[in-house]
């Protein structure tokens, strides 16, 4: 039988997302084996993929060409000792396959001395010479590609929910995970608090820093290993905690310090907080927080930045007639001033289950939960596609209309439409410009979010429209 890949070095390799395979696999043009897929079936689905074009030599490069080439080694590269190690492990599973092969072969020639004794045995023979022709070889330069990549990351995958990501560099498993939109357990990130344990099933794990966090005799013998702590050696697969929706975010009092306050047009500024090191904010994308400034000003706004982001939060603040903590934010904070961050709550959160195509319908400054929301699935790289509606009025309304052309511009599956809006609520052009995108909108998941008459008015046009109430999340915002 052939080798078998997961869905995630098989969208790295040919160069697509993982939700591209899950659609062909829902579809019946790939075949899958447990999660998996053959290279040959792979390559004949995408019978155009460059081989050759892989991240593995595109970091060679880049490393190459870099001023900085000891700082792209320490971060694109793994150590020299997890080199080893991956290697190691390639060298002993091709022992393993060819001292199988020795034994199959040495059936064979046995088989054959017996076939060749005297008895009727004319028609058997010439059948086994056939089958022992040799074979074709189309998926062996994918093969040899994914061996190149299994030297450069390691996939990890996490029991029970079955989710999977890939370990590039000297990353930490709960780096890697976080990065891939994984909502792993997890506090100070540092070796401190012990919230990010997690059992090593099978594979090996290796710790890169020291840690605070003693963990027990029995949890070391059980396989136990702090995830900000270690990376993997080869390819794991761990038992470990992951939150499942809102309610398994725990509720966090933060002290953030200003990192910037820059202008995205004339009404509206970029808030950036950075939390300490040891104390991040745990948060789903979608999900709102309320900000405290020490003068006693405060506001709840939605997160704009994702949680995949390491450190850094990010706020959108609109100019309001009264708002004394927008008017604080114009004024112009600076590095050395404090936000204290509550949260997170709300529950206009990505169905991380659902691999339907995506679209967005963000009205006014509800652009910042759906820009989270976005953020999101690009790291999960599960979607089939995304569409982003973004509505507002004239002038400078769509004041990140560049990020938004250049995701356009960067991945093939996302769709950006800017609209310019008639009046306060959304009217019927507006949805006949969705339908007429996606006259199969029953078969997507939608995300609306806007001043709240503005919301519930498109929440009421999409469900005359059919759209299943559990496909259709809304979130409403102050105006």
């Amino acid at each position: 039988m052939s080798r078998l890949l997961t869905l995630s070095r098989a969208a790295r390799l040919v160069g697509v997302r993982r939700g591209a395979l899950q659609s062909k696999i829902r579809s019946g043009e790939l075949a899958a084996f447990e999660g998996m897929v053959s290279a040959e079936d792979l390559l004949r689905a995408y019978p155009q993929a460059r081989l050759e074009d892989n991240s593995g030599l595109e970091r060679f490069e880049a490393i190459k060409d870099s001023a900085f080439a000891r700082r792209m080694r320490e971060r694109l590269l793994p150590s020299s000792e997890v080199l080893v190690a991956r290697l190691s492990e390639l060298s002993r599973e091709r022992a393993q396959v060819q001292a199988q092969l020795e034994h199959y072969r040495a059936i064979v020639e046995q088989l054959q001395a017996k076939l060749r004794e005297p008895g009727d045995a004319a028609g058997l023979l010439a059948w086994l010479k056939q089958r022992l022709e040799p074979v074709a070889q189309d998926g062996q330069p994918l093969l040899a590609q994914e061996s190149f990549l299994r030297i450069m990351s390691a996939h990890v995958q996490v029991k029970p929910s079955g989710r999977e990501f890939l370990v590039d560099g000297n990353d930490s498993l709960l780096e890697a995970a976080l990065r891939s939109g994984l909502s792993l357990d997890y506090g100070c990130s540092i070796g401190s608090c012990g919230k990010c344990k997690a059992r090593i099933l099978s594979g090996q794990a290796h710790r890169t820093r020291h840690s605070d966090y003693a963990l027990t005799a029995a949890e070391k013998n059980a396989g136990v290993v702090l995830m900000c702590c270690h990376t993997a050696l080869t390819d794991l697969v761990i038992e470990a905690r992951e939150a499942h929706g809102a309610a398994d975010m725990p509720w966090q009092t933060i002290d953030t310090r200003v990192k910037s306050v820059s202008p995205l047009g004339d009404e509206v500024r970029l808030l950036h907080l950075q939390t300490p090191r040891s104390n991040r904010l745990r948060f789903l994308a979608g999900q709102s927080a309320s900000l405290a400034l020490p003068d006693g000003s405060s506001a709840s706004l939605p997160v704009a930045s994702c949680p995949c982001d390491d450190r850094n939060l990010q706020f959108h603040i609109r100019r309001r007639a009264g708002d004394a903590f927008a008017e604080r934010v114009f004024d112009g904070l600076k590095g050395v001033d404090s936000v204290r961050v509550e949260g997170p709550r709300g529950e206009f959160v990505l169905n991380e289950e659902s691999h339907r195509p995506l679209v967005f319908i963000a009205g006014e400054s509800g652009f910042a939960p759906i820009k989270s929301l976005i953020e999101h699935a690009m790291a999960l790289d599960a979607a089939e596609t995304l569409h982003l509606y973004w509505i507002a009025s004239g002038g400078r309304g769509h004041y990140l209309d560049n990020l938004c052309r250049s995701w356009s511009d960067a991945l093939d599956d996302f769709r950006y439409t800017p609209l310019t809006a008639g009046g306060d609520l959304p009217d019927e052009s507006v949805l006949r410009t969705v339908l007429q995108d996606h006259p199969r909108l029953t078969e997507c998941d939608v995300y609306v979010a806007g001043p709240a008459p503005w919301a519930n008015a498109a929440e009421f046009q999409l469900l005359e429209h059919g759209l299943p109430r559990e496909q259709l999340f809304v979130n409403t915002l102050e105006p």
